[in-house]
């Protein structure tokens, strides 16, 4: 499915610099951290850490890809897709205006590719393009909110919702709880029931119900998946059950990447890795990333947003 990552999603990762701060529970076992502070001690993390940008022929790599666009599309049919940034966030405050001006530059000179911008930070977006001068995304950019539990949902989601971008996508990744999405993938269009403070609902919707017609949000896709490392979360099937139902009901791709290192309980691990096939018990089993594959109740869910040309 890619083609120079090992990310289910995407086919290019590029990171145009390197370096963050943990921002969110799901940041606690950070990869990138591990590796590139931790392991590689190329970079410091947190807050007094320095981001460090990366070399001007990585910086030359995504021009490459958008020159192959045209036997890319012919083989797969689609565009290449590009995930940026694994390694840190466009939209960090400790980076330079300069740098994030120099990424959406190189962005407009690649319209071939779609850009898979993830954040933790998706307050920060609206300003930070007012500060490049423009008022919405690109349109070969997808723009994506790492989302990890309930709050963060309502907290984040509507940002997400208030910024004007041709694809908008949530990743749910470590998935640390059951979240109810029926608010951000439904809009309810009625007035608002006297005394109920927010948007109209009168109940959280399954299937929804409002005080008057609904309609999209503007979701466009949907990623969740457990936690991978040392020392990963484990992932209730239920909870990926649950965006599973509830994408469908409202018409929203939805992928389960990966059970991380723990597989839930009844389900089919990779079939191409022993001893695991079935985990028959009734929790988690700790059997690494690999073993237990992306399997949801015996089926792989690789939804996308539909391609353009």
């Amino acid at each position: 499915m890619s083609e120079n990552s090992k990310i289910e999603w995407t086919d290019h990762t590029f990171n145009p610099w390197i370096g963050c701060t943990k921002v969110s529970p799901g940041c606690d076992n950070c990869y990138a951290e591990q590796m590139m502070d931790k392991r590689m001690h190329k970079v410091e993390w947190g807050p007094r850490g320095v981001r460090v940008r990366t070399s001007a022929a990585n910086w030359r790599e995504p021009i490459k890809w958008n020159a192959r666009h045209a036997s890319f599309f012919a083989e797969h049919g689609r565009r290449q897709r590009v995930f940026c940034a694994s390694l840190a966030d466009v939209f960090d405050n400790a980076v330079s205006p300069v740098w994030r001006g120099d990424l959406f530059n190189l962005i407009e000179q690649t319209p071939n590719l779609d850009w898979l911008l993830l954040t933790k930070r998706i307050g920060n977006v609206k300003a930070m393009l007012e500060q490049l001068g423009l008022s919405e995304m690109p349109e070969n950019v997808w723009l994506g909110a790492t989302i990890i539990n309930q709050e963060e949902a309502d907290r984040d989601i509507p940002k997400l919702l208030a910024t004007p971008a041709r694809v908008r996508f949530l990743s749910m990744e470590p998935l640390l709880g059951p979240v109810d999405l029926s608010r951000h993938l439904w809009k309810c269009c009625g007035n608002r029931v006297p005394g109920h403070p927010g948007d109209g609902w009168m109940q959280p919707p399954d299937p929804p119900e409002c005080c008057g017609d609904v309609e999209p949000a503007g979701l466009h896709w949907v990623i969740a998946g457990g936690e991978s490392g040392q020392n990963a979360r484990p992932i209730h099937p239920d909870w990926a059950r649950s965006l599973r139902d509830q994408c469908e009901a409202a018409g929203v791709p939805f992928m389960f990447k990966q059970w991380g290192e723990w597989l839930g309980a009844g389900q089919d691990g990779a079939y191409d890795h022993d001893p695991v096939e079935l985990n028959a018990s009734d929790a988690p089993a700790r059997v690494g990333k690999k073993a237990a594959g992306r399997l949801l109740d015996g089926r792989q869910h690789d939804g996308f947003p539909e391609p353009r040309a």
